[in-house]
């Protein structure tokens, strides 16, 4: 079993979880939707994102915690992160995923007439600490529905960063870092288009 790594601020990990007993997350596109919606309401505030993918029954994400600095100097509303002194306490990191998860859960209880828990856990956490793993991580979560037979080619899955990046839309992925990092654009597709060990990168993530 992989060890529960404390998420740490400014540092970068790649998260995933999934259903528990293997139970279907995602039923349609409205899920996918509002999964991303409070995503974004949870997690965008205390975190940036380089690359997600959500599967029906699981997903992946690669992020970097802010520094605490960060967090308060870009935060409009500082709700949630004062104790009762007023004087401002973040909390720790992992307690946003978890308010994600229990939001969702809580909405897919609700809609289908269900009960108890949806997310395994705790959710599995791996701490990336270098530029060839970053890239490692990002070819592994785009290949994620390749892999698990869900399209031939990324660009026929939608619930992927990898047409975000290849877009000039407007968007809070951190995406022209992620083009950084693998040169430029011609080089990301390239990569993407080269067969990966997908075996070899999982085996490596689970490593306590």
């Amino acid at each position: 079993m992989q060890k529960t790594e404390k998420l740490k601020f400014g540092c970068y990990y790649h998260i995933n979880n999934r259903g528990i007993n293997g139970c279907k997350l995602f039923g349609g596109r409205e899920n996918f939707e509002y999964f991303l919606e409070l995503y974004d309401h949870y997690i965008t505030p205390v975190a940036d994102t380089f690359a997600w993918v959500l599967m029906p029954n699981h997903f992946h994400l690669l992020v970097r915690i802010k520094e605490e600095n960060e967090i308060l100097s870009t935060s409009s509303d500082l709700t949630g992160f004062q104790n009762l002194s007023g004087l401002v306490k973040l909390k720790p990191p992992h307690q946003h995923f978890s308010n994600l998860f229990n939001a969702y859960t809580k909405a897919v209880n609700k809609r289908f007439l269900r009960h108890g828990a949806l997310f395994e856990r705790p959710f599995q956490r791996k701490p990336i600490c270098d530029t060839d793993h970053l890239k490692q991580v990002i070819l592994y979560i785009h290949n994620n529905p390749i892999h698990h037979g869900f399209c031939e080619h990324i660009l026929d899955y939608p619930w992927c960063s990898y047409l975000t990046c290849i877009t000039t839309k407007p968007t809070k992925l951190h995406r022209e870092s992620v083009i950084g990092w693998f040169v430029n654009m011609a080089n990301f597709k390239y990569q993407h288009n080269q067969k990966i060990q997908i075996d070899k990168i999982e085996e490596w993530l689970h490593q306590t």
